[in-house]
């Protein structure tokens, strides 16, 4: 990963309520969740949530599919464990060790595929 890629990512996370939805997202899994169950859940106007969204989605950190009049917005996991392992690389002077806060999960989050199809 590029240090200008990690530090955009790092930089739209930054903020308490981009963190939040965030991971709201991961915690939702593959199947992601409407933008109106994300302004629900984080009690924050819906321009506003639009904006934070917005740089998540600069960064490479959130994907959105239209479904309807519906937006439904997903975690973008791989570049997730794209962040994960450009800031894990070195640790340990890169002797292979795994953080005790990862050791269960390893260095990458894997879900399973949403468990249906959806249109675009």
């Amino acid at each position: 990963m590029e240090l200008q890629t990690a530090i955009d990512r790092l930089a739209a996370l930054a903020h308490d309520s981009r963190l939040r939805a965030f991971r709201l997202l991961v915690q939702a899994g593959p199947e992601g969740l409407p933008v109106g169950d994300i302004r629900d859940a984080l009690d924050i106007p819906g321009a506003t949530l639009s904006a934070h969204l917005n740089v998540l989605r600069h960064a490479g950190l959130v994907e959105d599919e239209r479904e309807g009049r519906v937006i439904r917005c997903r975690a973008n996991f791989a570049a997730m464990n794209a962040l994960l392992a450009y800031l894990l690389e070195n640790c340990c002077s890169g002797a292979g060790c795994a953080p005790a806060t990862l050791g269960a999960m390893g260095t990458a989050c894997t879900p399973s595929p949403p468990t249906s199809k959806r249109s675009k």
